[in-house]
């Protein structure tokens, strides 16, 4: 059976993460989010791509028959802005599964997004605050390496991922198939959350962001001391820094880093957050702290790193006073809200400085700011802004770089890698990589796409007394030694059987024998023969030319030019090479014999040999080596003697 993804979103571009994964019988839906960049249809993906999703409409539960369960990644609205949607607009009523802080934090994200888009953008509602409270009431939680036995046949399993608080990437399993979907993750720790970890597992495929698929990152010291100077320098000129952020993750990574600074500098200048939404969110930052890194989990019991002395609430009001400042304001990437807002007041002034520290969804603001510097950027066909302040932009994205996805693909060595979440032309680069470098089937499908992939079905088979005692018969091999003397002798007990599948039998496994006596046939052996000739010149002497001396001649010649493990046995009648049977052929006329006539028979010895068809290749190695022998001097004056 084969493992169908279909990409509903995320393919090859960043945002509504959404990957339908058909898995022997059961389908799961892998995250549910939102384009940033989108205001239109775009914006979530095209649910009724879903197979078989209309069948139980006369229910009224479109998708129920079509999804076994949802799992969400982590909070971020590019992989849960679009669930409310599909559970309370849609009609999806089945299993949700995220870990104990997505759940706690996606209604915070999903409710702030609301109210930017809606209640001060006018835009039309997708969903409601009463959406948001049913869709989390249909939510499971999951703890980390906790085994969730979903129905008889789909197990899954989460495992810690970085990126933010309560990410985790998800292992399922249905039957012998297995697969790893990463959702985002980060390979090396920050100030506040550790790095991904997972056990080593048994996968036919893993699904894995590629954001940064052709970044190899500075070390985190270099990048925050250049953050720092940057804030430190506008600042100190009397400037406004303004750092678009969502409200969960980088905004407490950054945070720690500043509060730790201007308690060493001394510094009295005010940092502001721009709502309370991020107050809200520390407090379940405190509340989770077994989630962050080792280094706050052991200092928590005397210091808290989530209570920033230095930080404070920030008011609309506050915009244009003077002085300078530090505004974390939400969302990131400037897509909306009141990042958008601040913006406008403050990217005409030069002594401001704006310092994008992740990555922005093309479309956005964040994205044009980070393409170069424009003198000037529209907002829409009527509203255009001067840009004339600092830009900077600082790589303190949560997500790994292309060393850390070849690590995680090198570690798990899955049989395939579907890449999503990244840009088209850097997931082509690092998909050759993957192919090249660690020989993985790699693919990089575009939205809507399906990949198919061939999935792991192992079967239990009973062996039959005779395969079981053939297991035990010694298996000799006789390779040649290192040092080139002697033989080394190995016993591989290996036996080669068939299995068979009978209709309301058990599989089993017995040997050939067994199987021609139940079918009542004979066996049947292909073999090759041929008889050729091997140029020997003009020797005269009956001994010279007797079996024996040929036979030991050609077994020397060829145990020279054999490869290494393979080895060349004279019984002095013959010479065997594996099924490679080699006798001096004396008939006049032989039915397998291939005549050269241009070669004079009285200077040629005929061999003729038979092989089985698995030694073919050997076969013409020794065919080809034989019918270039050349019986040089030092051999003929050996025969003289």
């Amino acid at each position: 059976m084969a493992i169908d993804c279909l990409i509903l979103g995320a393919g090859q571009e960043v945002g509504k993460s959404c990957v339908v994964v058909s898995i022997n019988g059961k389908r799961i839906m892998f995250d549910c989010g939102m384009h940033m960049g989108y205001l239109d249809h775009r914006r979530y993906p095209d649910f009724s791509r879903i197979p078989n999703y209309d069948q139980g409409r006369s229910s009224g539960s479109a998708f129920d028959h079509a999804i076994d369960c949802i799992i969400i990644t982590h909070f971020h609205l590019d992989h849960v802005g679009a669930l409310p949607y599909f559970t309370e607009v849609c009609g999806y009523r089945g299993p949700i599964y995220m870990t104990y802080p997505t759940k706690a934090l996606s209604p915070l994200m999903l409710e702030d997004y609301r109210k930017v888009m809606v209640e001060r953008r006018g835009e039309e509602e997708q969903f409601t605050s009463d959406h948001i409270a049913e869709c989390m009431k249909k939510v499971i939680a999951v703890d980390l390496k906790q085994t969730i036995q979903v129905d008889k046949d789909l197990q899954i399993r989460a495992y810690y991922a970085g990126h933010v608080l309560g990410a985790a990437m998800f292992y399922a399993k249905v039957g012998d198939s297995a697969i790893l979907y990463t959702g985002d993750y980060n390979m090396t720790p920050d100030r506040h959350l550790g790095a991904a970890q997972i056990d080593r597992l048994h996968l036919d495929l893993v699904i894995s962001e590629s954001t940064y698929a052709t970044t190899i990152r500075d070390s985190k010291y270099s990048r925050e001391r250049e953050f720092l100077k940057a804030v430190h320098e506008c600042i100190s000129g009397g400037g406004k820094v303004l750092i678009p952020t969502f409200a969960l993750g980088r905004a407490q990574e950054l945070c720690i880093l500043l509060e730790d600074y201007w308690e060493r500098m001394n510094l009295k200048v005010p940092i502001y957050f721009s709502a309370g939404l991020t107050i809200q969110a520390n407090m379940y930052y405190k509340m989770l702290i077994s989630w962050t890194s080792q280094r706050i989990k052991e200092t928590y019991s005397t210091h808290n790193a989530f209570d920033f002395k230095h930080v404070k609430d920030f008011e609309r009001s506050m915009i244009d006073a003077p002085g300078p400042c530090v505004l974390f304001a939400t969302p990131g990437m400037i897509s909306g809200g009141f990042s958008l807002e601040v913006f406008k007041h403050w990217a005409p002034s030069e002594k401001n400085l704006i310092t994008l520290p992740g990555y922005c969804v093309a479309g956005t603001i964040g994205h044009k700011l980070m393409s170069g510097k424009p003198s000037k950027i529209d907002l829409d066909k009527d509203t255009s802004v001067d840009v004339r302040c600092q830009i900077h932009q600082l790589s303190f994205s949560p997500h790994t770089d292309a060393k850390g996805i070849m690590d995680l693909i090198k570690f798990l060595s899955p049989k395939h890698v579907i890449l999503v979440h990244g840009e088209k032309p850097k997931m082509a680069t690092l998909k050759g990589r993957i192919q090249s470098e660690l020989g993985i089937h790699c693919y990089d499908p575009a939205n809507n796409e399906t990949v198919s992939i061939p999935s792991t079905q192992y079967v239990k088979a009973v062996a039959s007394d005779a395969f079981a005692r053939s297991c035990l018969n010694p298996n000799f091999k006789f390779l040649k030694s290192s040092s080139g003397n002697g033989l080394q002798v190995t016993d591989e007990r290996v036996s080669d059987g068939i299995l068979v599948l009978e209709k309301s039998q058990k599989p089993k496994v017995m040997q050939q024998d067994e199987l021609l006596l139940m079918l009542g046939e004979n066996e049947h052996k292909v073999e090759h023969s041929c008889c050729f000739p091997v140029h020997i010149g003009n020797i005269e002497s009956s001994e010279r030319s007797s079996t024996g001396f040929w036979l030991r001649l050609f077994s020397a010649r060829l145990s020279d030019e054999i490869s290494a493990g393979i080895i060349v046995q004279d019984f002095e009648e013959h010479i065997q090479v594996e099924s490679f049977h080699l006798s001096i052929c004396l008939k006049d006329s032989c039915s397998h014999r291939i005549t050269d006539d241009s070669q004079n028979k009285s200077e040629s010895v005929f061999c003729c040999c038979t092989w089985s068809v698995e030694d073919e290749k050997i076969a013409w190695k020794i065919i080809s080596t034989m019918k270039n022998f050349n019986l040089n001097p030092g051999q003929q004056d050996a025969s003289n003697n």
